[in-house]
């Protein structure tokens, strides 16, 4: 499939792109020779593939949340440098 450079154009406009007139026509056989590949691509038969999010079997790594142990409001505010005795306070930034 051969872009036109009208329509190398109209992509480079929607992402506010510019290119050089040489650079445009290198542009428009860049993206027609990616075309023609994804066009022989629809030629293989995928009919016994099953859909995937990913070339690779991947699984979950992340671990299960469990509370270990837990610190009281007291331990909490230990480090603040100032609070009130139940929340941290900070400088007022809204006036």
């Amino acid at each position: 499939m051969a872009l036109s450079r009208e329509d190398v154009r109209h992509v480079a406009e929607l992402a506010r792109l510019d290119f050089s007139e040489e650079k445009e026509a290198q542009m428009a056989e860049e993206m027609s020779q990616i075309l023609d590949y994804v066009e022989k691509l629809d030629e293989l038969d995928t009919s016994g593939v099953p859909p995937m999010s990913h070339v690779l079997d991947v699984t979950n790594v992340y671990r299960d949340d469990e509370i270990e142990s837990r610190i009281d409001q007291e331990q909490a505010l230990e480090p603040a440098p100032d609070t009130d005795g139940t929340y941290f306070q900070v400088p007022q930034v809204i006036e």
